[in-house]
C-alpha cells in the first residue's frame, strides 16, 4: 500500500456471535469504517441478530466444517463452560477443538489476521484444567502461520446474559454483588470487565497492523470501548 493511501476495506469472519463477547463484537465490526463485509458462522438461527447490508450469515455444523469463505480477518469468540458442556472432554472439544478448526480453515482460505477470546490465566502448563485447555489452544493456534494473532485474556466478564437467552452464571452474579461497592479499588488486572471492552480491544489490535502474537491483558482492555 502506497504511503498516504487509505487501506483497502477488509472482510471479517466471526465465529461465536451469540455469546457475550461475540454479541458485542458483531455491531462493532459492522460499524467499523475499515470493514466492508462480515461473515458470521452460526449453529442455528439467531433472532437477535438483525439484517445489515454488510452482514452475511452462514448456518453451519461446527462438527463437520470443511471450508470457509475467503476473508482478511478472523474473530473467534467460541466457548462454553464445563458445567454447560457436561464434561471436561466436551468442554475441550469446544474451547480447543472448535476454535482450532475455525482458525485452521480460515487460514487455509487466506486469512492473515486472527483475534480470539481466551481467558485470564491461560497456560498450557497450568494444573487448572480450564486454564490448561486455554493455554494449549493459544499455543496450537499460534502455530498456524497467521501474520498477526491477538488473544484477549479477560477476567470475569460483565454483560447482560439474559438478553442473549443465556442463563445467569451464579459465580458472576455473586462476584459482582460482592465487588460492586469496592470496584474502583480492585486492581485492573482482575477487575470484572465489560464484554464491549474486550470486543473493542480485539478489533483495535487486529486493525493496528502489528505482526506477531499479542496477548491482551484484562487491565489493558479496561475502558477500550467508548461509552
Amino acid at each position: 500500500m502506497a504511503p498516504g493511501h487509505p487501506a483497502p476495506p477488509r472482510t471479517a469472519l466471526l465465529a461465536g456471535a451469540t455469546g457475550l463477547v461475540g454479541r458485542a463484537l458483531l455491531p462493532q465490526l459492522l460499524d467499523h469504517p475499515g470493514i466492508a463485509r462480515v461473515h458470521v458462522l452460526l449453529r442455528r438461527a439467531a433472532p437477535g441478530i438483525a439484517e445489515h447490508p454488510k452482514l452475511d450469515l452462514h448456518q453451519v455444523d461446527f462438527a463437520h466444517l470443511k471450508r470457509l469463505p475467503r476473508v482478511d480477518d478472523v474473530y473467534i469468540a467460541l466457548g462454553t463452560t464445563i458445567k454447560a458442556a457436561g464434561s471436561q472432554e466436551a468442554f475441550r472439544l469446544v474451547d480447543h477443538g472448535r476454535v482450532l478448526t475455525v482458525a485452521r480453515l480460515a487460514r487455509e482460505a487466506g486469512a492473515k489476521r486472527l483475534a480470539i477470546v481466551s481467558a485470564l490465566g491461560a497456560d498450557r502448563e497450568s494444573r487448572v484444567f480450564y486454564n490448561r485447555v486455554k493455554g494449549e489452544m493459544e499455543a496450537d493456534v499460534a502455530a498456524l502461520g497467521y501474520e498477526e494473532v491477538s488473544f484477549a485474556q479477560p477476567s470475569l466478564l460483565v454483560g447482560d446474559r439474559a438478553s442473549l437467552g443465556q442463563r445467569e452464571r451464579p459465580g458472576e452474579v455473586w462476584a459482582m454483588r460482592l465487588l460492586r461497592p469496592v470496584l474502583p479499588l480492585v486492581p485492573k488486572g482482575i477487575r470484572p470487565i465489560d464484554a464491549r471492552d474486550v470486543a473493542a480491544a480485539l478489533i483495535a489490535a487486529t486493525m493496528s497492523g502489528k505482526p506477531g502474537v499479542h496477548r491482551l491483558s484484562s487491565a489493558r482492555m479496561q475502558g477500550a470501548c467508548p461509552r
